[in-house]
């Protein structure tokens, strides 16, 4: 089963946790990244995001598999949206489950790092004042 993916879709949460659940887990961290009304000052009323797919689910699971072998985890998983999404819309999720709480929060801060710095997703905010821009890599 793939650990990243790209969902042109909304998508539930838990049964992506559920998927990192073992008997050898005590400790489950994830990451949530919600659309918001603003960015640099300026009123944002939409996003837009687009991505290479083949190649974003390519990088999105080179970096699943180097943060299992970084952090002494058991299963992570990471899923971005595409798409318009509204205000308080789902755009990514990021889990990760270990034997103790430490790594499972430093593998979802890294893993969400590294998807925003290294996977092939383009963002375009809309603006209350009606223009766009695109936007990446997300510092």
């Amino acid at each position: 089963m793939k650990r990243f993916a790209i969902s042109p879709e909304p998508f539930e949460i838990a049964p992506l946790r559920e998927r990192l659940l073992t008997n050898t887990a005590g400790a489950y961290a994830s990451f949530e990244g919600w659309v918001r009304d603003h960015n640099d000052g300026r009123p944002v009323q939409g996003l837009f995001y687009e991505s290479y797919r083949d190649l974003a689910e390519a990088e999105g699971e080179r970096i699943l598999e180097e943060a299992m072998s970084r952090f002494d985890i058991t299963a992570a998983a990471c899923v971005h949206r595409t798409g318009e999404l509204a205000l308080g819309d789902l755009a990514v999720w990021v889990g990760a489950s270990a034997a103790h709480r430490g790594p499972a929060f430093d593998a979802c801060r890294w893993i969400i790092d590294e998807v925003k710095s290294r996977v092939p997703i383009w963002k375009r905010e809309k603006y209350a004042e009606g223009n766009q821009t695109w936007l990446h890599p997300d510092p």
